[in-house]
């Protein structure tokens, strides 16, 4: 039976990321994760309304924060944002990382405190549930400012555009592969972009499945020294 992994607004554990990553577990979201996503997109949409600057909704990043996006462009802005960010460089990721990076960034989303509508969260569990990988460059990460080329990567592929990782190891491209899975690219709304980006999840990811392999070989380090010891007829007295 396939196992079962449910996002909601208390998180993950641990054992959910390995199972995603390495044992093709199915996700879902909680109903309360729903709702938690609806309210923080509503404080979204009143900002919007009211014509307030707020950082990444009505204004530009970084050093245009400044700079007041007009609401015909906002849509634009962040579609710009995930392309301007997808630059890294180097062979693809693992499979399992990037599937493990997917996984703790739907999970950061569905806490319902980045303002993204619940539609973007379930992009992301549709990627995975149907075995979708985007292809992420190895090199990219800004690291102080998160896993922003990473992240990137993935949420190009959510857009219909970038590069899918095949079975074999090659590149397809990605609005191709949504099509075939039966999935349509999706059109992101004001601070929706910036949502999918900012955040820790690809080195999080990583440092998982490097505990769950460093736990692995410290117990096989403790079965082979006492193995060896066995065949050696060693003694413990010493």
């Amino acid at each position: 039976m396939t196992r079962v992994v449910t996002v909601g607004p208390t998180g993950v554990s641990p054992a959910d990321v390995i199972a995603v990553a390495r044992q093709d577990a199915r996700v879902e979201i909680d109903p309360t994760a729903f709702e938690a996503m609806a309210a923080s997109r509503s404080v979204v949409d009143e900002i919007e309304r009211e014509g307030r600057p707020v950082y990444g909704v009505s204004t530009g990043f970084g050093a245009l924060a400044d700079t007041p996006i007009p609401p015909e462009r906002r849509v634009e802005l962040q579609h710009a944002l995930i392309r301007s960010h997808a630059a890294g460089a180097g062979a693809p990721m693992p499979r399992e990382v990037v599937r493990a990076m997917m996984l703790l960034r739907a999970r950061s989303l569905a806490c319902g405190r980045s303002g993204v509508r619940p539609s973007i969260a379930q992009s992301l569990v549709d990627l995975l549930n149907h075995d979708i990988t985007p292809w992420v460059p190895e090199h990219g990460s800004l690291g102080a400012s998160g896993d922003l080329a990473p992240l990137a990567h993935c949420a190009l592929v959510l857009l219909g555009e970038g590069w899918v990782l095949g079975k074999d190891g090659s590149r397809r491209p990605a609005r191709q592969v949504l099509e075939e899975a039966g999935l349509s690219p999706v059109t992101l709304a004001a601070k929706e972009g910036l949502a999918l980006i900012n955040g820790t999840d690809g080195m999080l990811g990583m440092l998982l499945l490097a505990l769950s392999d460093a736990a692995h070989l410290f117990t096989m380090a403790d079965l082979t020294a006492a193995l060896a010891i066995q065949a050696m007829l060693g003694s413990d007295r010493p």
